[in-house]
């Protein structure tokens, strides 16, 4: 019988058996949102800033070389820990390239937007030119940033001549952190209060940093204000296990007869457990232990088991605590009895690729029947046997991952190609998801 993971460089395979179940102990890597915002501030900082537990991810790479092309000194992201040493801000000779990283860019704009006197041009692949940055630059251009590119202004390769920024009081249209995080990181060198508001919360770890390296800032009601001016100082940061890509296991434990898998170490930041709320509403059986605060952040372990799920309705406030997720989520909801209706998250049709449209092709490829909408899909789940077939990733990492696990429960192999677009956020993924398949010990014999 073949492997479970037949891996090449332009594709893989899965082929599930009848008897396969997924057993051990996982260390998730670094949280990609907290990497990326631990590098930047620490350029901001005075001192050396030392980071243990960076994702080394492409991602995290692209912003860690930017920042090297500004003049700051990181090493290697592979060292562990990594040490940050800011340098003077330059204006780099060549264009900045931010890859795939909308994190990367986004941010930087929020970093450079206020350099007065130096001027900047961020690219990346051709996913990230694609993507929007309106909503990102509307509110910079309100503080006084000049900046230019294709579409207006709104899609990269984009051009920054810093100025002298003015604080503003922001109503954001849309929940975002990567918009809030790029108004702070302006605000920053700005004389006066700078605040963003918010239609719901989002990812709150800009503003917990922010405070660790000593800024004056508050947050509370989906309102963010910070005083500008304030002197940074370098930390010791330690980066917990990111949510994003934990919930692949979550959902692989929860839908895989004979599962039982611990997660160790895993960031638990309430603005990032709508997976966990959305899973145990389903019927999941998922277990925190070890719940403690490292660095401002919230971890624990978390174990999950396989149980029968149920279909729920997800929406509203609660899309930006698992934007991220959703791929993965409708996967479970193929698998829970019932139908799963997901609203509110057009904002996955501009990520990587059209999450929802790819995932409702793809589900529909293995034998799953999916409604599309404007802004969400319908997923009835639990009535009909997958079949393993062709499966197209888009070149998204979370597409990637996502179909991965639904293969596993289809009868018989499914090949998906390109695979290596996980090295986006997970290098990791298909050698711990072929230890899973393994048998290995369970969690209870293992630690």
């Amino acid at each position: 019988m073949p492997a479970p993971i037949q891996l090449t460089p332009q594709w893989v395979q899965i082929n599930p058996s009848s008897d396969l179940t997924l057993r051990g102990t996982v260390a998730v890597p670094g949280d990609k949102s907290i990497s990326h915002r631990a590098l930047m501030l620490g350029c901001l900082a005075q001192g050396t800033t030392t980071i243990t537990g960076i994702l080394p991810s492409a991602d995290p790479q692209s912003t860690a070389q930017c920042l090297r092309d500004l003049g700051h000194e990181i090493s290697p992201l592979t060292a562990d820990p990594v040490l940050v040493q800011p340098g003077e801000w330059r204006e780099p000779l060549q264009v900045l390239d931010c890859g795939n990283s909308g994190t990367t860019m986004r941010l930087l704009l929020g970093l450079l937007a206020g350099r007065a006197g130096q001027f900047f041009c961020l690219t990346g692949d051709d996913s990230l030119r694609g993507r929007p940055m309106q909503r990102v630059v509307t509110p910079l251009r309100q503080m006084g940033a000049e900046i230019w590119g294709r579409q207006g202004g709104t899609r990269a390769p984009l051009a920054v001549q810093g100025q002298v920024l003015k604080p503003i009081a922001y109503d954001s249209p849309i929940a975002s952190a990567q918009v809030k995080s790029a108004i702070l990181l302006a605000g920053l060198g700005c004389d006066g209060i700078t605040q963003v508001r918010e239609p719901a919360p989002s990812r709150d770890h800009t503003e917990r940093m922010l405070r660790a390296f000593g800024a004056d800032i508050t947050w509370e009601h989906g309102t963010v204000t910070l005083q500008g001016g304030a002197v940074l100082r370098g930390q010791s940061v330690v980066v917990p296990g990111d949510m994003s890509s934990a919930a692949f296991w979550l959902v692989a434990g929860a839908i895989t007869p004979g599962a039982d898998i611990l997660l160790t170490n895993v960031g638990v930041n309430p603005s990032r457990t709508g997976i966990l709320e959305v899973l145990e509403a389903m019927g999941a059986q998922i277990t925190c232990h070890n719940q403690r605060m490292v660095a401002g952040e919230p971890l624990a372990d978390i174990r999950v088991q396989y149980s029968a799920l149920e279909g729920v309705a997800v929406g509203g406030a609660l899309i930006p605590r698992l934007i991220d997720e959703i791929p993965i989520l409708t996967v479970a909801a193929a698998f829970a009895q019932g139908k799963t209706v997901i609203r509110d998250a057009a904002e996955l049709r501009v990520k990587e690729s059209d999450r929802l449209t790819a995932m409702a092709t793809q589900l529909t490829r293995l034998g799953v029947m999916v409604e599309e909408h404007p802004d969400g899909l319908t997923i009835h789940g639990g009535s009909q046997s997958l079949m393993g077939t062709e499966l197209q990733t888009y070149d998204d990492h979370r597409i990637a991952m996502a179909l991965a696990i639904a293969a596993l429960r289809a009868q018989g192999a499914s090949r998906l190609a390109p695979a290596g677009c996980v090295q986006i956020s997970y290098p990791q993924f298909w050698e711990t998801l072929q230890q899973l398949c393994q048998n290995n010990p369970t969690p209870s014999d293992a630690v």
